[in-house]
């Protein structure tokens, strides 16, 4: 009896009521209801002895709704703050740095490597098809297009979910597709390109001149498009060069950003070389006036430019014709590759350099020849592909060829008329 009452007291300190121990033990089994009876004791003890310097248990957590986030504050109370989105069109359009902030998104062409751990039978080497999906073990046919790499990660682990207990899926890109652009303005050949991270070769080359062959590796970049369209024009206007640019989001506002490869040329300022992203646009402004011969000289000398231009030299000199000269030649180097002046019949003074301008007209300047003046003088400028240059008589055969094209009609009146009189006379 005393037994008895010893356990009843027992189990009134320790929380539990005599009732409730029985319907326990009924309702759950032995074992859950041992389990119910060490967690009621494990509440009482936190209700009437907290420990000193611990902190509170945790608060359940409570469901926000959405476009709110839970913030933490010293009190025991949590309040909610609202989470405000920025609309698409409140995004810059502009931006000083176009790698930033710019994932790669799969599309057909890439090739990625899918595996799941420590399960057997779900490794596959797979290419993105031309619909934009990859072929999985067990799933088949999975579309990723337009999607980041983690992004590709969570769809497929989500749909091995179904099939295994929390699968962890590794996904490698293997090989990136070509990069595919858009490549206008001033450059040698406009159009769309498809540029590789393999080793490739660009020819660079003006009209009737020769190819210079650039070689190149890695990510593409900004020059590489440059390059692999042939090269800028003689009116390109590098100090402005833009870059156009559309997110994964179709709908989404382009950004542009533009770049002064000029300034970098010249040392007065630098510039980054941006690497290009599937979809990338490129616009080489054209120059506007008369171009300086600073500028000709620092991008003929670029790798932007190819090695040599095409010039016509006509008049008087010994090789008239067409003649290819290396891109920051001057005048008197193409005189000398049409085999100089001729020295009776050329005038140094009077040289005419016809150049064709941005507008569509022609520039004509008058020079003379100074084979010892500093490249881009006035008298030796520095040439751009396509200009003529001409080398005028001087004044004495001038004159004589104006007589003699002036007598040559009476040339066989003269010679009858001289025989007539001497035949006349007799000797």
């Amino acid at each position: 009896m005393q037994a008895c009452r010893s356990i009843a007291f027992v189990l009134t300190v320790a929380g539990v009521t005599g009732p409730l121990l029985p319907q326990a033990v009924q309702g759950q089994g032995q074992g859950q209801g041992l389990n119910a009876l060490g967690q009621g004791q494990l509440s009482a003890q936190r209700q009437a002895f907290p420990i000193p310097n611990s902190a509170p248990p945790p608060e359940p957590s409570q469901p926000t709704s959405p476009g709110t986030m839970p913030v933490p504050t010293t009190g025991p109370a949590l309040r909610s703050l609202p989470v405000r989105a920025t609309p698409a069109s409140a995004l810059p359009v502009t931006a000083p740095f176009p790698d930033r902030g710019f994932r790669y998104r799969l599309g057909s062409g890439d090739r990625l490597r899918m595996s799941v751990f420590k399960v057997e039978g779900y490794e596959a080497l797979v290419e993105v098809l031309s619909d934009g999906t990859v072929n999985l073990p067990r799933l088949n046919s999975v579309p990723v297009a337009g999607l980041t790499l983690d992004e590709a990660q969570r769809r497929i682990t989500k749909l091995y979910s179904r099939y295994l207990r929390r699968p962890l899926v590794y996904l490698d890109l293997v090989a990136p597709r070509p990069v595919r652009v858009t490549v206008v303005g001033e450059v040698q050949k406009p159009g769309f390109y498809s540029i590789s991270q393999e080793s490739r070769q660009s020819s660079l080359g003006n009209v009737g001149a020769g190819q210079t062959s650039v070689s190149s590796s890695g990510w593409p970049t900004l020059v590489d498009a440059v390059q692999r369209a042939g090269g800028i024009t003689g009116t390109a206007d590098l100090s402005n060069v833009t870059l156009v640019r559309r997110s994964g989001d179709i709908m989404a506002p382009q950004s542009t950003y533009q770049f002064d490869f000029l300034s970098t040329l010249t040392g007065e300022g630098r510039t980054t070389n941006p690497l290009l992203m599937d979809g990338d646009t490129i616009e080489v402004a054209k120059l506007e006036g008369a171009i300086s011969n600073e500028i000709l000289l620092k991008t003929g000398k670029s790798n932007l430019s190819a090695d040599s231009i095409a010039v016509t030299v006509v008049g008087e000199v010994n090789v008239p014709g067409l003649k290819q000269v290396r891109s920051n030649s001057s005048l008197t180097e193409a005189v000398m590759a049409a085999g100089d002046l001729n020295q009776l019949r050329a005038d140094a003074n009077f040289i005419r350099l016809l150049r064709m301008q941005s507008d569509g007209t022609v520039l004509s300047s008058r020079l003379r020849l100074e084979p010892g003046a500093p490249l881009g003088s006035q008298n030796n400028p520095v040439l751009q592909n396509g200009d003529v240059i001409v080398v005028a008589r001087n004044g004495w055969t001038s004159f004589n060829q104006r007589l003699s094209q002036a007598v040559e009609p009476l040339g066989p009146l003269l010679n009858a008329a001289s025989l007539y009189n001497i035949l006349r006379q007799g000797p």
